[in-house]
């Protein structure tokens, strides 16, 4: 499947460059790094919005004198970066080295934004260091490419109140269906058991992925778009009953309301991803000591699936001018012991490489969570997460048009089926436009 993501993302590209008269290679119109170390010093630009990035950036900074690292932050990815980045691209002042979860990165390289650092031997002679899926993400299975270093996976779980589910003996879901049964006795005792995320849509990719759902496919040749599947469509109907049943709230994710929501116990659960550890530590600073880990809800009981929200790559963008350096960096970032225990102290990334899950701060308890060793869950549910889940190459339309669409739900217009079929539609549509192949 990856070999065959790689066909198109390659095909698509060449389309699009030749149209546009750019300067492509022989493999598809990629820009290779020649990883020749540049001469002098070298001061990198690295946009982020990793919490605390600045104090693992400093380790680097402090022991390499000649190749300093300037960190810029922003919004999230769908919150605002990732449009920073395509305008930057376009005009031709993109930062050395960027922050892109797997989700996104076949939209850069559709528009050719990404350097390929398969000449870097460095780079190619640390494949084995990560987990296999991690770098099938970041290669797209091509050969002799390399589009980024994987940082961190998402493998998903229940964060929960524990305080306030044992004060109102309620039990800890285990089901989906548990689930809902239990939001109707959190509203009752004065709570939401969650809050549905209007706007970042990659959460609801994650709970899709958990069902079975599979929005995108290709033969080698072809894309086939489908949001409509069986299991993302089981995912729509559970939500929308919440949502129509006001059963959940709906405050935008990332501000301020989102973060007083958790830390006043007005939404008690979070389903989310591994680095969801931090989101909710640094947004609600009151509770600490009273959260809890849990696995997923599972829509068979007993079953043992998990999904995936996120996970995220450091990529170098085109136009760079020190592709060595900014590559060194990279890898430093997220392989070694010392970069990915900071990682972890500052946002609670899970590392996508092999011996990262060993890391000794994984295996401690963890205050804000009353001592419990919470990556023991999240280092299970990483085993439990299907590797066949592909991204579309037009992601970030994709989100934007969803997004639309679910925050028109959450205040009484139509449904999440509805916006599913206009999504589909409308991918279908922007693939066209720009030349990538689509099954009818």
């Amino acid at each position: 499947m990856r070999a065959a993501l790689g066909l198109v993302l390659v095909s698509a590209l060449a389309l699009g460059a030749c149209s546009s008269g750019g300067d492509t290679s022989a493999e598809g119109g990629d820009t290779k790094a020649s990883c020749a170390p540049s001469e002098g010093n070298v001061t990198l630009t690295y946009t982020t919005w990793i919490p605390g990035i600045e104090n693992v950036v400093k380790l680097w900074n402090d022991k390499n004198p000649n190749i300093q690292v300037k960190v810029q932050t922003g919004p999230n990815g769908n919150g605002g970066t990732y449009a920073n980045f395509f305008n930057q691209l376009k005009a031709g002042n993109a930062p050395d080295l960027g922050h892109i979860e797997y989700d996104a990165l076949p939209s850069f390289r559709v528009q050719d934004g990404l350097t390929n650092l398969a000449d870097c031997a460095e780079v190619t002679a640390a494949k084995d260091q990560f987990v296999d899926w991690t770098w099938g993400q970041v290669s797209f299975g091509e050969q002799n490419a390399v589009y980024g270093i994987p940082q961190d996976t998402g493998p998903m779980a229940l964060f929960y109140r524990k305080d306030l589910f044992e004060k109102n003996n309620i039990p800890v879901p285990t089901t989906w269906e548990e689930y809902a049964a239990a939001a109707v006795k959190v509203k009752a005792a004065g709570g939401y058991i969650t809050n549905f995320s209007q706007s970042d849509i990659s959460q609801f990719a994650g709970l899709s992925w958990q069902a079975g759902g599979r929005w995108f496919a290709n033969d080698g040749t072809k894309w086939t778009v489908n949001l409509q599947d069986e299991g993302t469509t089981k995912v729509a109907n559970y939500w929308q009953d919440l949502i129509s049943k006001k059963l959940v709230s709906a405050v935008p994710p990332w501000t301020t309301e989102w973060d007083n929501a958790y830390n006043t116990g007005q939404a008690w659960t979070w389903v989310s991803a591994v680095w969801g550890a931090n989101s909710i530590k640094s947004g609600a600073p009151d509770t600490s000591g009273k959260w809890a880990v849990a696995p997923m809800p599972q829509w068979t009981a007993g079953g043992t699936v998990a999904g995936n929200w996120g996970g995220s790559s450091t990529a170098v963008f085109k136009g760079s001018k020190h592709p060595y350096e900014a590559a060194k960096f990279a890898l430093w970032l997220n392989t070694s012991e010392e970069a990915l225990t900071a990682l972890n102290k500052e946002a609670q990334l899970y590392p996508a490489t092999k011996a990262g899950a060993k890391l000794p701060a994984l295996s401690e308890g963890v205050e804000f969570y009353g001592g419990q060793k919470i990556y023991d869950v999240f280092a299970t549910a990483s085993t439990q997460v299907s590797p066949d889940f592909v991204w579309g190459p037009t992601m970030t339309s994709t989100y934007a048009t969803a997004s639309d669409g679910f925050k028109a739900v959450v205040s009484g217009t139509g449904t999440l089926l509805d916006t599913l079929k206009t999504t589909q539609a409308k991918t279908v549509e922007t693939l066209k436009s720009q030349s990538i192949p689509v099954a009818e």
